[in-house]
């Protein structure tokens, strides 16, 4: 829109009005000079009514973040760079984040919780695209302890009210697998130590399956016992060359930690598969112990059905045989029990091959822990004198119920 005046610079008369970035500005079109500039204003309606708003009342005040709220933003950024997530899982990140700190829960928590909620809202993208990314992964590279993480990702579910799926295991094994440093030819490591990624993903996945089947996945954290799996896969795959390596020695080639529990998993595969392996008709023969069973593993693999369904006996059956026994001790006398038995009991062979077999169920109920024994009670406490406090279950038989109430009324009735 032209306006009327001349230009103080070169006075020409080709002034115009220009709305440059929201604001009004009046523009000489021959030299450019800037002659007056405007107020912002809210609305396109307002820019051509040329209303003047004050800032504070425009909606740049209510665009503006804090400072607390800009860093943040850009640590989810740079840290889905890091990660190399796509452009919408940083989008849908951000989000997340803004929303949690409008939220009354994260409004006012401390700046290490902060920190923290921008790896969870990078998890809690990740999990819901099915992308492969773990909390441990989060917590190296926030240096984060993983109780806080578990705590703040788990808040930040339920104030929200986000949906995350469960990360399955192979998606699992894949991610901790790509942090391995052993399918690169690199100087500090050995040449007999590098293996092919795709086939060491391939035997670690079959370990995994065959402990999940053993119940030695269910109910615990699954790193160490993946990292105990691809322990045994890399070894079985060049045992010649690799028996002599330590577990630990294995962890700091492959560059990754060692978890506690690791070995623990690694001690109940080693009995898994040398059960199997006394199964096996062509490793009957063999003395196999836990260095030598890792050569055979491949085989084991193969017959993995077959092997766990003859090493270990189902729970339910060994209770009939226990039942059974303790049923003809009971009811047939001693000599006439011992000529009974003879005709169909099996041989000292079978027995011990019975005897071994246990029933396969998860090491928490094969082996419980001990719980602390209580003190005695003296002769005076255990004592009944009749002042002991009644609870609430046993004051419960003595009330009488609607129908004891009509019963008793109608039996009062009587003469």
């Amino acid at each position: 829109m032209a306006a009327s005046g001349r230009c103080p610079e070169c006075g020409s008369a080709a002034l115009l009005e220009d709305a440059h970035y929201a604001q009004q500005q009046l523009v000489c079109a021959a030299c450019g000079c800037v002659l007056a500039e405007g107020l912002l204003t809210t609305t396109y309606s307002d820019e051509g009514q040329l209303r003047e708003v004050a800032y504070s009342q425009s909606t740049g005040q209510k665009e503006q973040l804090n400072r607390c709220e800009q860093r943040g933003i850009r640590r989810v950024q740079d840290l889905c760079k890091v990660l190399r997530l796509p452009s919408v899982f940083e989008g849908t990140a951000v989000s997340y984040f803004q929303r949690a700190l409008q939220h009354p829960s994260f409004r006012l928590v401390s700046l290490e919780k902060k920190e923290l909620l921008v790896g969870c809202c990078v998890l809690a993208t990740c999990r819901q695209h099915n992308w492969p990314l773990t909390l441990g992964t989060i917590c190296s590279l926030l240096y984060a302890k993983q109780e806080l993480v578990t705590s703040v990702y788990l808040s930040l579910q339920k104030e929200l009210g986000i949906s995350v799926p469960a990360l399955s295991l192979s998606d699992l094994v894949k991610t901790h697998l790509n942090s391995f440093r052993l399918f690169q030819h690199t100087e500090d490591i050995p040449a007999p130590f590098v293996e092919d990624k795709e086939t060491m993903l391939a035997r670690t996945m079959q370990v995994v399956e065959l402990a999940s089947e053993t119940w030695l996945v269910t109910g615990r954290h699954p790193v160490p016992i993946v990292t105990a799996a691809a322990f045994l896969s890399w070894q079985s795959l060049q045992p010649s060359a690799r028996l002599a390596c330590t577990f630990t020695q294995f962890c700091k080639a492959a560059g990754v930690d060692l978890p506690p529990p690791a070995r623990l998993r690694l001690k109940e595969l080693y009995d898994i598969l040398l059960r199997m392996a006394a199964e096996l008709a062509w490793l009957k023969v063999l003395n196999l112990d836990r260095k030598t069973v890792v050569k055979y593993i491949g085989d084991l693999l193969q017959h993995r059905a077959f092997l766990l369904k003859n090493a270990f006996c189902a729970a339910d059956v060994e209770e009939q045989q226990r039942a059974a026994q303790a049923e003809d001790s009971s009811s047939n006398p001693p000599a006439a029990a011992g000529t009974a038995a003879d005709k169909g009991r099996p041989s000292e062979g079978e027995q011990k091959a019975e005897g071994s077999r246990r029933p396969l169920l998860p090491p928490c109920l094969l082996h419980p822990r001990k719980r602390l024994r209580t003190a005695a009670l003296s002769a005076s406490d255990a004592a009944v004198t009749g002042d002991e406090p009644i609870s609430d279950s046993e004051i419960e038989q003595y009330l009488r119920g609607p129908e004891e109430m009509r019963a008793f009324r109608r039996a009062k009735v009587w003469p």
